[in-house]
């Protein structure tokens, strides 16, 4: 392919994924999951002046427990960076906000398809097959329902998946280069900032580095000078992209790093992000018993395979995860392969809890893109041996491709509703639950202190509120949450269903629920309590 053509279909690929991602994006009017309201949210309150700070403490695993407060003390900034450029311009709303990932999201496909040429250049495919094969990944992943979805909504999937495929395509140039590396090659030290950036995107950049030293270390014969300086140029130049942010945590939060990241992984369910007086630790962890931990792990295990991996993309998730042996051995995915599965083990073993929570889900962007070309040298494949054995005189590689992208955009043209429907009916309940608190003579505002919420990020961001998480502990646990933030007087159950605590307790007169009176909004399933005792 010459370089007319490269830049032609580039573009051309660029062009279909932006077409799809603003339509798709139009049909979501509402920051869902949670998540992607604090990044917007965040967003918000830095061209505010405010800086990096935000209205709702959403887990008390990192003090100081204060409301407001510093941002970020888990997830990380560059998606709130990102989003705050085209609110700045456009103004402070989610449509804004969306820009940045409608348009680095449709950098994916574009990645995809460099990635599926090399692997075609190197199989030696004809070049017919070859232009196919490439084409048809870009094409695939412009309507790919996991990577289309994410692409609408303002978190790090997105930005963390440009950053670990550009660091792949990285990893693969400077490991197929017959010369002696230079310790200021631009290579590594893009390499580095790639990484760097990454950091500052999703904590799982750390295996783009572990992936980076093993390949270098275990694969070739360089001297040990040559591989101690690829992995000592890269790891410093991402420490200097990754130290102010360090310095800041540290500031803030008395570490450099989400220290509340690793008591994560002693989670027993989903529910321990948000603990008061009962919060994640070893001995708790291990008193449920190993056939507790195995279940997890099964549990977590399954919902990384089916949830994240083969459910929204059907049909092409499938024929991606069965080609995993035949794309397994190929070099220039080898990187992308490594991160796949380590990642993927990872999440299953040490965060089996916290991952069917999206620890995963979030990182799994260049996973998909994996599974995509795998499927594609999966139907190659069997279209070519078919064609052998038919005696088949004309090209029709054409055909798998075909086949794949109208299957991925039919799949995402039909589950669009649902979540566009699901954006709606968020935003609607949130402007019908102030509307209606405020007939009640109980306002939520900046005067009502801080509101004890099951979804205190949607809260804050909706009504102007400080809010506070609602762990799933007992009447008196929660009273004592309410004292320690002075001023707090109501509880607000959006929708329950999660807590095995709330409403329950205060239904069934455990102790203490005296003390949280149910106000009557007319709002149903949502309740909210008035805390009366002092």
């Amino acid at each position: 392919m010459n370089r007319r053509e490269a830049i032609l279909s580039a573009l051309g690929i660029f062009a279909v994924a932006l077409v799809a991602r603003v339509y798709f994006a139009a049909q979501i009017v509402f920051p869902k999951p949670e998540d992607t309201a604090y990044y917007v949210a965040v967003a918000r309150n830095l061209l505010d002046g405010r800086g990096l700070v935000f209205d709702a403490l959403w887990s008390y695993g990192t003090p100081p427990l204060e409301v407001p407060r510093a941002a970020f003390e888990v997830w990380l900034p560059m998606p709130t960076f990102l989003a705050a450029i085209p609110m700045a311009i456009a103004g402070q709303t989610f449509m804004a906000s969306q820009v940045s990932s409608i348009l680095i999201g449709a950098l994916v496909p574009v990645l995809a398809w460099w990635l599926a040429a090399d692997v075609a250049q190197e199989l030696e495919l004809p070049v017919g097959r070859a232009r196919t094969l490439a084409v048809g990944a870009g094409l695939t992943t412009a309507v790919y329902l996991p990577l289309l979805l994410h692409s609408s909504l303002p978190d790090s999937t997105m930005p963390f998946t440009v950053l670990a495929l550009v660091a792949i395509v990285l990893m693969t140039r400077i490991l197929r280069s017959t010369s002696r590396p230079r310790i200021v090659d631009p290579r590594l030290l893009a390499l580095g900032v790639v990484i760097g950036l990454a950091a500052l995107t999703r904590n799982e950049a750390i295996w783009l580095g572990v992936v980076w030293a093993g390949l270098v270390w275990f694969t070739g014969d360089r001297p040990m000078a040559d591989r101690v300086g690829l992995i000592g140029v890269v790891a410093v130049v991402a420490a200097i992209v990754f130290a102010p942010w360090a310095v800041r945590n540290w500031q803030a939060f008395g570490s450099p790093l989400p220290s509340q990241t690793a008591t994560n992984a002693l989670s027993i369910t989903g529910l321990d992000i948000f603990a008061w007086n009962d919060p994640p630790n070893l001995q708790r962890y291990l008193a449920v018993g190993w056939q507790a931990l195995l279940e997890m792990r099964v549990v977590g295990f399954l919902h990384n395979l089916l949830n994240v991996l083969l459910l929204l993309g059907l049909p092409i998730s499938i024929l991606g995860v069965i080609s995993i042996p035949l794309v397994w051995p190929s070099r220039s995915l080898r990187p992308l392969a490594w991160y796949s599965l380590v990642t993927f083990l990872f999440t299953c073993l040490v965060f089996p809890v916290s991952t069917t929570w999206g620890t995963f889900l979030h990182a799994a962007g260049p996973v998909h893109v994996w599974l995509v070309i795998g499927a594609l040298l999966l139907l190659d494949a069997v279209i070519a041996r078919v064609g052998q054995m038919r005696g088949w005189t004309r090209p029709v590689a054409w055909l798998g491709p075909a086949l794949a992208i109208f299957g991925s955009a039919l799949f995402s043209l039909v589950l669009l509703g649902t979540f566009g429907r699901g954006s709606i009916e968020t935003r609607d309940h949130y402007a019908q639950l102030g509307a209606r608190m405020a007939e009640a003579g109980h306002p939520l505002d900046e005067t009502a202190g801080p509101v004890i919420s099951d979804f205190p990020i949607w809260l804050a961001d909706t009504q102007g509120a400080r809010a506070l998480a609602l762990p799933d502990e007992p009447p008196v646990d929660v009273f004592d949450l309410a004292r320690a933030f002075p001023g707090t007087r109501y509880v607000v159950l959006s929708e329950g269903g999660d807590h095995e605590h709330w409403p329950e307790d205060v239904d069934a007169g455990a102790p203490w629920s005296e003390c949280f009176r149910e106000l009557d909004i007319g709002m149903a399933p949502t309740r909210v309590f008035e805390i009366v005792c002092r």
